[in-house]
């Protein structure tokens, strides 16, 4: 392992502090950014045009041109690829015929599989899988054809890498944990798919994980903030209380939570450093939270009084399916709820409270459009807070190669909701600054 200098300095830029300061001398790079439309490519851009001496080429790939327009500095162009509907060769071709070069790769891509009837998001693991390593397999297969070498690729997947949605696991997250193989999982298949091309290619890899990814981008689906700053709008304008829908053992859980600009931040970093090469690295902003104080801030945001959770009330309660759990021993866990954020959204009043408030504030995004719609962007909300363990990612390995950022999550997720009403998904929030907790 090359060796560490003995002080570093870091930068604060908004809310995002203990930031990383690179070379003057590290400039006129191009880079790869697959996945571009979703939460985390587009964040990826943004923190790559943030500097335009070091990134002068940014190729973005996805299906659709990018749904928010930006202003780019550095040079930036979008192909429109399809990996999972085109050939290696047809992708190659495109690549060639447009110039691409890539020093590095930032692979976001990804495919949500049509859960089963009845079943949660992620229930058909084996299609998630077959889908998603397609992906992966027809990029790097493209990057051969076309003769593109870059210096390191980096694959972001995530915290099912620790089997989190399959019940407890061991806390803290380690990036050295055991795969967890109670069912198919492809992280694990996209991890030796890239280990096996760098070993081929002599490029290098880095592997980053991050929890519950907060960012506003124009697809809402696999996004927390917005169903639940879709709630916080709804409640305020009916006068009901924003109820927590969980018991206590959620309201109190610690969370970890990655917000998309941080995450990207943490992978230019981990790319640009050569003591980071071929390593996995967790990804979070390194700032406690619960969703039980958030439901308080969330709740005076919108100006809109709360409930907390009540053992007299009546809950529903399922377990998690595998016993023992991902940690290996124990029983199962039991998530108790009082509803889900799914049958909210199928109220008659609220989709008609919500037709209001998009004539009112002029919004351009309809959630309740239709079921599909709903379940999509309610069910994740009730995937991230319903099912709530521990989740503390160990952020030793980065800390000991030098990457210090850090984002007080309470402060993103309100600078979220901000860029949401901005970008007309959300009205805006009724109060004007955050309340001190």
């Amino acid at each position: 392992m090359p060796a560490l200098p003995q002080y570093l300095t870091v930068q604060t830029k908004g809310i995002y502090h203990g930031l990383p300061v690179f070379p003057q001398s590290l400039k006129g790079l191009s880079a790869i950014v697959t996945g571009a439309n979703g939460i985390s490519g587009d964040h990826m851009m943004r923190v790559l045009a943030e500097s335009p001496e070091r990134w002068t080429n940014i190729y973005a790939m996805s299906r659709r041109p990018p749904a928010v327009q930006r202003k780019w500095v550095a040079n930036f162009k979008h192909l429109p690829l399809d990996f999972l509907n085109s050939s290696p060769e047809e992708l190659a071709k495109s690549m060639k015929d447009n110039g691409v070069k890539a020093d590095y790769v930032f692979f976001f891509s990804y495919v949500q599989a049509e859960p089963k009837e009845g079943q949660g998001l992620w229930s058909d693991a084996e299609e998630m899988t077959r889908v998603n390593v397609s992906l992966l397999r027809n990029f790097l297969d493209a990057l051969k054809l076309s003769g593109i070498i870059p210096k390191r690729v980096m694959l972001q997947t995530g915290a099912k890498n620790y089997g989190v949605h399959l019940g407890p696991t061991i806390n803290p997250q380690h990036e050295s944990d055991p795969r967890v193989t109670l069912e198919s999982n492809f992280y694990y298949p996209q991890e030796d798919m890239l280990f096996e091309y760098c070993r081929q290619t002599g490029a290098g890899w880095n592997v980053v994980r991050p929890s519950s990814i907060l960012g506003a981008v124009k697809d809402a689906a696999m996004n927390l903030v917005y169903p639940l700053g879709v709630f916080g709008a709804v409640q305020s304008y009916l006068g009901q209380p924003m109820v927590y829908p969980g018991d206590l053992n959620s309201f109190q859980a610690v969370q970890d939570m990655s917000t998309a600009m941080m995450n990207g931040y943490l992978e230019e970093w981990a790319v640009l450093t050569p003591a980071a090469a071929n390593e996995a690295f967790n990804a979070c902003d390194n700032s406690q939270f619960t969703f039980g104080k958030f439901w308080l801030r969330l709740a005076k945001w919108y100006g809109v009084g709360y409930e907390l959770p009540d053992e007299n009330a009546e809950y529903q309660a399922v377990q998690t399916p595998y016993e023992p759990p991902p940690r290996g021993f124990g029983p199962r866990a039991t998530h108790r709820f009082r509803y889900t954020f799914s049958e909210w959204a199928s109220k008659p009043e609220v989709q008609a409270a919500w037709k209001d408030l998009m004539k009112k504030h002029n919004l351009e995004s309809n959630p309740f459009s239709n079921e599909k719609n709903r379940e999509r962007i309610f069910g994740f909300a009730d995937g991230m807070m319903l099912g709530v363990t521990a989740l503390q990612f160990n952020m030793d390995k980065a800390h000991k190669l030098g990457f210090f950022g850090t984002v007080d999550t309470v402060e993103s997720m309100r600078k979220v909701l901000e860029e949401f009403a901005e970008l007309k998904m959300l009205p805006p929030l009724r109060e004007s600054t955050g309340p001190s907790l």
